[in-house]
Parts: structure tokens; sequence; C-alpha cells
């Protein structure tokens, strides 16, 4: 196994939570060069299933336009959805992430002078509140973080008055273990996803490129409560799958248990 590097969270910053613990730093695995180079290698071939199966769902849920709106992008990355919600006529877009190589790359694609981005982690992302967001947005981001219920109350804060919330994650079933791999019969086929310890929340070590990546396993029932505690209604809830027909043949066996959880909300 790889030595752990110095994105991954297990240094300490010494500002203490509201139990009086002290917080680990946000994770930011994408600066790892190993793990980016990985990453954009696969954006770049077009296999990445959240273009096949989330990034789909995530705009069926969309508004047609954003004509006005103020919104925010957690988790950023290369910037497609700020570009694409300031061509739907946003007022402003602001886009955070903890990578620097995301948001380089992402100013480097930006032309539009209403998209603002920082280089920052929602953990510690401040924002400038002249007037509050209209809709917050994060495509798989948030089992990233530790404390969902903190991002959770930032976010109702951020909002204005029936703002919305929108997000994607790693299903439940997915992140339970962390291996994240079928069961393969004797012929390399897969014969079935293994399911345990999913009443167990918390983080989960597993590889993705490189060792040591944290993810946070938590159960649907988490992800939905802790919007209708925070204040929010939930819209809509989604479990993307593969189209039966056309080139998404290719990712049937994702039917047979779903890789995303997509949730609406909206702030009471």
């Amino acid at each position: 196994m790889k030595q752990k590097t110095l994105f991954q969270r297990h240094q300490i910053v010494h500002s203490p939570t509201q139990s009086g613990s002290e917080m680990p730093d946000p994770q930011n695995i994408y600066d790892d060069p190993d793990f980016y180079a990985g990453y954009e290698e696969l954006r770049r071939s077009g296999r990445a299933l959240n273009e096949i199966l989330e990034q789909p769902a995530i705009r069926s849920l969309l508004p047609r336009s954003f004509e006005g709106l103020h919104l925010l992008d957690i988790g950023c990355g290369f910037g497609d959805f700020a570009r694409s919600a300031c061509d739907q006529g946003a007022a402003s877009v602001v886009g955070i992430d903890p990578s620097s190589n995301m948001i380089n790359a992402a100013r480097d694609l930006t032309k539009q002078t209403a998209i603002t981005y920082e280089n920052v982690a929602i953990e510690l992302f401040e924002p400038k509140l002249e007037r509050r967001f209209d809709y917050v947005v994060s495509s798989l981001a948030l089992h990233y973080v530790e404390n969902y219920q903190e991002i959770l109350a930032k976010v109702a804060s951020w909002l204005s008055p029936n703002g919305k919330l929108m997000f994607s994650v790693e299903h439940p079933i997915c992140t339970a273990l962390a291996a994240q791999k079928w069961v393969k019969d004797a012929h390399g086929d897969a014969e079935y996803w293994p399911i345990d310890n999913y009443r167990d929340e918390g983080p989960r070590e597993t590889s993705w490129f490189v060792d040591g990546v944290i993810k946070y396993h938590r159960t649907i029932e988490t992800y939905v409560n802790g919007l209708l505690d925070k204040g929010f209604s939930l819209t809509r809830l989604l479990e993307p799958e593969p189209l039966d027909d056309g080139e998404d043949v290719r990712w049937a066996k994702h039917r047979r248990r779903p890789p995303f959880l997509i949730l609406a909300a909206e702030k009471r």
C-alpha cells in the first residue's frame, strides 16, 4: 500500500467543533498527482459513471432557466455546471473546490465574468453574502465531508427563503463496504454486490486511483432526515439507472445496484 499523502484527512486543524473536539483537515485528494492524473484521464475518456448516469439525472431536476438567480456550486471541479448555469441566465455563480488543480482548470476553461471560483473546502468556506443564494448544488462531493449536519446547517443559513438545494453522493449501498467491488464468478463476470455494516456510519478507507481515499458512509435515512432536521422539505429522490437502449446497455450492471443517490430539497 502506498504511503498516505499530505492531502488526506489525518492532520488536525486546531479549531474546535461545537462539542469542543478538534476537526480534521478537509480532504483534498484531488491534488494528489497520481489521483488527479487518473481522474483527469477518466473524465476525458467519456467513460465516467457521473457522465453516463449522474449528470443526466441531475439535469432532469434542474430548472430550464436560472435567469437572475445566484448560485453556489460545492465541489465545482472543472466548472462545467457553473458555465452551464451562467449560459442559462444566472446572475452569479460561485464555485468552490478544495483542489487547486480543479480550480485552476476551471478558471482556464471559463470566460464568463459572472462566475467566481474559490479554492476552498466547504468546511472552511465563508461566503460574502451581499445577498443569499437562490440555488445550491453539489455533485459527488458531500460523501467526502465528515460532518454532514454541519454542512446542511451552513447551506440553510446561506439560502434565500424557499431556496433550493440539490446534491448527489455515492449511494450508501456502494459506500457501506470500503472495498467497493463486485464479487465476480469464475469467468470474471459480476456476480453480486456485497453489502455489510450498513448501519455503521463513518469513514471508509478505499482505493480509487490511489490508496487511502476516505469516503464517509451514511444511510439513506441519515441523508434524508438530515435535510428535514435542518429545515428543508424533500422534493425529489433519485437513484439513477442506465437507459434500456443505445450505448447505455454497456452499463446494465448498474441497474443491479444504484451507484448514486440524488436529493433535491427546498428551504422551508
